[in-house]
């Protein structure tokens, strides 16, 4: 059977030469005798298949030394709670901007354990934007300033980094990090949902500053405390390591593409091409603002919305899957990860012109 092209927004489309490295190494990896799975996280093989990836996704990100790289679990959604018992650090308040439903879960729980000041909000448009750092309100009290810099929902991205000043930027890079290149040193903390860009659901990515450990809220659980995560190399608790395993095989694969700069390029071009079919036709729109449009979450609608179900059913017909969009939006969306190839891309886009056609 011939792979199709999923353009699931995640667990997503993970690179061919990783799945088939990975088969091959299934029962045996590099002659001990054991597959991945079975290793002890605290043995010399894992330990090492851990140091090489945390090494390999800094030199990817360039994480400057004063940084802290932590391989966790729970997802992003479980660092919603962690970062505010890491960052408050006797504060009382944190500012929150708000451009869609991830955004909006994120201050649900924050809310939970501070004050949460929203310094701007897109809901005034449908979460269509990225708000410009000029209308919004921070606090310069806040103990730090949140952000989720692609919302995988509504297809927005922030192209461009706020300016916090001495404030800590957090951020959620979960849907696009590693699409292109990133000043780390800009961020007080960035966080990330393996399960787009950089491997199976399971592992979550959390680099932070290390100025910023240490003076955690009293009710914080030992496993959230990222001092404690720190010091334990992230191996507190029994680490997710096949997750850790496969990122690594991720991070090897982008750096034989020619890393950061050479996969945005081709995330570039893929992107363009599912977007400039969208402007030239009437049968189908963008809801996002252009300068706001993420590159690898593309959210999309039919004019004639009755149609949504026979477009979907032919699609996966012609091997194409997870194109309906996520149910707060409704429509379509088409993940475009760093793992889906260009062939894809243009796949989808024929399909859609022939599907128009057909319909008159």
């Amino acid at each position: 059977m011939s792979r199709i092209y999923n353009f699931a927004a995640g667990p997503a489309v993970l690179p061919e030469p990783v799945l088939e490295q990975a088969s091959r190494e299934m029962l045996d990896w590099h002659g001990c005798g054991t597959s991945v799975m079975e290793m002890s996280h605290r043995g010399k093989e894992f330990v090492g298949i851990a140091a090489a990836a945390e090494a390999d996704l800094r030199e990817l990100l360039g994480v400057p030394v004063n940084y802290k790289v932590l391989f966790l679990q729970g997802g992003a959604t479980l660092q919603f709670a962690a970062i505010p018992m890491n960052l408050l650090r006797g504060k009382k308040s944190a500012d929150y901007v708000n451009t869609g439903e991830w955004s909006k879960k994120a201050i649900k729980e924050a809310k939970r354990y501070a004050g949460v000041n929203i310094a701007s909000s897109a809901e005034d448009k449908n979460f269509t934007y990225a708000p410009k750092q000029a209308a919004w309100k921070l606090d310069p009290d806040a103990a730090y300033v949140h952000v989720c810099t692609n919302e995988t929902i509504g297809g927005v991205e922030f192209n461009w980094v706020p300016d916090t000043g001495s404030v800590p930027l957090v951020a959620d890079m979960s849907s696009h990090i590693l699409s292109r290149p990133v000043e780390v040193d800009k961020y007080g903390l960035i966080y990330a949902g393996a399960q787009k860009n950089i491997g199976p659901a399971g592992l979550t990515i959390v680099i932070v500053r290390e100025d910023l450990l240490g003076q955690t809220l009293p009710i914080t659980p030992t496993v959230l405390d990222y001092k404690a995560q720190a010091e334990a190399d992230s191996m507190l608790n029994t680490p997710a390591t096949y997750g850790i395993y496969i990122a690594g095989l991720v991070f090897q694969w982008l750096k034989k593409l020619g890393g950061l700069q050479k996969i945005a390029q081709m995330n570039r071009e893929k992107a363009n091409l599912l977007y400039d079919f969208l402007d030239e036709t009437e049968f189908y729109y963008s809801p996002v603002e252009k300068e706001d449009r993420s590159l690898m979450n593309v959210p999309f609608k039919l004019r004639n919305e009755a149609l949504n179900d026979d477009f979907l059913k032919q699609a996966k017909a012609r091997g194409m899957i997870e194109l309906k969009g996520h149910r707060a939006v409704g429509g379509m969306r088409a993940s475009i990860y760093n793992a889906m190839p260009i062939e894809g891309v243009n796949a989808l886009v024929n399909f859609m012109r022939e599907f128009q056609t057909r319909q008159g």
